[in-house]
């Protein structure tokens, strides 16, 4: 089976539809978008390749995403630390943070250093919505992710990527090409330009919705929230 691409109109009509019809919470979503990503982490980066995970979290949803993520990977027995320098007043947005501060789990300030010392970055800076040009602090982000000697995994688009086109053509962005993309919900048309390891997550789609928005939702393996598939979308 090879997977349909979602556009970024259907990707935003999608979660609409999924919070109205399909009776979703924003809540509800982001906990399982992340626990698909912390899964993907843990298949890709199991805890004995190196317990040090630092994660970039932007302001929007993929952010929030990050978040829950780094929650999960904290209980796999990972050392997560968080980059995340525009926080939102939203209550959802602040409770994540709660949790990750109850938890003890560290904010740095400075990613490009925190870089340095860790083992795996998470990419949850932007996603399928980005548009226009990388602003603060972000831009020194993108380019240590580039310059990045460990693994990178990237939720739902790496970021400063075009949902459409993929990578710039040329400056910031243009050579990131991270190691492991996570697509949430289904594929993005980005995924045409990657290159590694790549992974459909949320496991929540009921058939009606999917078939409304004519893509296919993966085959599920037991308690998994991730299915792994070709760059091309074909379930391996």
């Amino acid at each position: 089976m090879s997977f349909k691409y979602l556009g970024a109109k259907a990707a935003a009509a999608l979660d609409k539809e999924l919070m109205s019809t399909g009776a979703f919470s924003i809540d509800q979503l982001m906990e399982l978008a992340g626990l698909s990503v912390s899964q993907a982490v843990f298949r890709v980066h199991p805890p004995t390749k190196g317990r040090r995970i630092l994660i970039a979290c932007g302001p929007g949803n993929n952010g929030g995403d990050g978040l829950v993520a780094a929650r999960h990977l904290f209980q796999y027995g990972y050392e997560p630390t968080i980059y995340y320098p525009k926080r939102s007043n939203n209550e959802l947005y602040k409770r994540l943070a709660k949790q990750l501060e109850d938890l003890e789990v560290p904010f740095v300030q400075d990613f490009p250093t925190a870089a340095k010392s860790t083992d795996h970055i998470l990419d949850a800076v932007f996603g399928f919505s980005f548009s226009g040009e990388v602003r603060e602090p972000f831009p020194a982000v993108i380019r240590a992710m580039e310059q990045s000697t460990v693994p990178v995994t990237s939720v739902d688009a790496p970021s400063s990527w075009n949902i459409e086109n993929g990578p710039p053509q040329s400056g910031l962005g243009s050579s990131f090409n991270p190691d492991v993309l996570v697509s949430l919900t289904a594929p993005k048309p980005l995924v045409k330009h990657f290159k590694g390891r790549h992974f459909i997550g949320g496991r929540f789609v009921a058939p009606a919705i999917a078939r409304k928005y004519d893509f296919e939702v993966p085959e599920y393996t037991g308690i998994d929230q991730v299915v792994e598939v070709t760059p091309s979308g074909q379930k391996l």
